[in-house]
């Protein structure tokens, strides 16, 4: 299955989903995109970046070094951040980091009426079928 048929079969899953994404952090490309209204193509160029600042800007990777440390794991390359959610005044965002690719992010822009809850569960549930056709 190609990258945009497995965004769009977890999309199809995901509550009142509008549109899905899938952003690689290390080289800053979004590698595929699914979406049911067409957009302008420098909103599609900005969610990558977007999407790394959320994860890898410099006060977010200080929180990160700064959990680890107080945990004693500051050799562990781990992240601790894996799933952030935004509440925009129309639509909820999901970002998940992948397990396997850890510079990789799914994104999910749903309805704000759906469920966080159900979005986020469904959103889990596709997560390794997504990251299986990269």
């Amino acid at each position: 299955m190609s990258l945009d048929q497995a965004l769009q079969a977890t999309m199809s899953t995901v509550p009142e989903c509008l549109a899905s994404g899938y952003v690689d952090m290390d080289t800053g490309m979004l590698l595929g995109v699914q979406t049911v209204d067409s957009h302008p193509q420098e909103v599609l160029d900005t969610l990558a970046a977007a999407t790394a600042d959320l994860f890898q800007g410099q006060s977010v990777t200080q929180i990160e070094m700064l959990f680890k440390k107080i945990r004693g794991q500051e050799k562990d390359d781990q992240h601790y951040f894996q799933e952030i959610l935004v509440f925009s005044e129309h639509f909820l965002h999901v970002f998940m980091r992948t397990k396997k690719y850890p510079g990789h992010v799914v994104c999910f822009v749903c309805r704000r009426s759906a469920n966080p809850g159900m979005v986020l569960t469904k959103a889990r549930m596709g997560l390794d079928s997504v990251t299986a056709a990269v």
